[in-house]
């Protein structure tokens, strides 16, 4: 049995004793086209205030950000184990103003499993912040990123990438220095989610201000424009690189894009809200969350079909994909004691 496999049996063991303890399950939709079952799927009460999540195939674990209200307090990140999803360490961010007491709520996340640390975006106080997954200590807090958004890490070019959505621009960190290194800024557009070929060292940028997508090359500062759907606010991309996928908050699409020639080749209805998407590698599909819906919709992008509609809990805010199985991070405060909740989908 493979690593992968066993995770997988692990992860189901998890879901069957949570069903058992009387958690509910919604699932709903079409069955696959690559299996004679829709996926399965389960919800449970995890934390309140949930953003983000990342998965860190070094260490096994899921780091998910919380952050409760505009002033982000209370604020952590928090270390979950994917397969019974206990909380293993809680981490609280530092004061970012003594005045008023105000932690660095952390919203964003991604894992740099080459140096062992995790990023988040600390959106209310314009930087971005860096922590040893190893002891959880906070490594350093790095500025003048506006309205930080997302975050996304290269390991193979030891670049950091945030999206500055009220400064307009990309900005780039040293993963090994921890320091500013490129910033590429395009007047007028709203950088929000993130995504990089590491291959190429290549970030795509969903521009959620102009409806399309904003590629910086490793060796330029000049952008290319690629037209994506309506209101993309998140992009993933293909596993061989070559197409991207946004996920169109207005249209409530999933746009299939072709890199080479920069043209919207599929367009995709997926549910009211579409807000974050994450890719399968061993299928291909594509997993997209509709906040409105309160749905995550499983797309085969090549023939441009769903294949199945999975109900999650309201207000679904952030999927990630990781070994077969898709995590779903939502603002429903329907868990215990009115925390939010985290729908794990088996998708294979």
């Amino acid at each position: 049995m493979t690593s992968i496999d066993r995770r997988r049996a692990l992860t189901s063991a998890a879901i069957a004793v949570v069903l058992t303890a009387g958690s509910s399950v919604a699932l709903a939709g079409t069955a696959s086209a690559k299996s004679a079952a829709a996926p399965t799927a389960t919800t449970v009460s995890l934390a309140a205030g949930q953003y983000q999540s990342a998965y860190s195939e070094r260490n096994d674990a899921l780091w998910v950000t919380t952050s409760v209200g505009r002033a982000a307090n209370p604020t952590a990140l928090l270390k979950v184990d994917p397969k019974t999803l206990a909380v293993e360490q809680t981490i609280t961010p530092p004061v970012a103003d003594a005045a008023t007491g105000t932690l660095e709520g952390v919203y964003g996340v991604a894992v740099d499993d080459e140096h062992n640390t995790v990023w988040v975006t600390n959106t209310r106080v314009n930087t971005v912040a860096v922590y040893s997954q190893k002891t959880g200590e906070h490594l350093a807090t790095l500025p003048n990123v506006a309205h930080a958004r997302e975050i996304v890490v290269d390991e193979k070019h030891n670049t950091v990438w945030a999206s500055a959505f009220s400064g307009a621009a990309l900005v780039a960190f040293d993963s090994k220095t921890l320091t500013e290194k490129k910033r590429v800024t395009v007047e007028g557009s709203g950088p929000a989610g993130l995504a990089v070929d590491e291959k190429t060292g290549t970030v795509y940028a969903a521009d959620l201000n102009n409806d399309r997508i904003i590629e910086v090359t490793r060796d330029s500062d000049t952008p290319r424009l690629i037209p994506a759907g309506d209101g993309p606010i998140s992009v993933a991309l293909s596993k061989n690189g070559r197409t991207a996928y946004t996920a169109d908050q207005t249209a409530g699409t999933l746009s299939v894009v072709d890199l080479r020639t920069g043209t919207v080749t599929k367009t995709i209805t997926t549910g009211a809200g579409a807000l974050s998407l994450d890719t399968d590698d061993r299928s291909g599909d594509v997993v997209v969350v509709n906040r409105t819906a309160a749905t995550a919709t499983v797309v085969d992008p090549g023939k441009g079909v769903v294949e199945a509609t999975v109900a999650t809990g309201a207000n679904p805010n952030h999927v990630e994909v990781a070994d077969g199985v898709a995590y779903v991070v939502d603002k429903s405060g329907a868990g215990e004691n009115g925390a939010d909740t985290v729908t794990v989908i088996d998708l294979h």
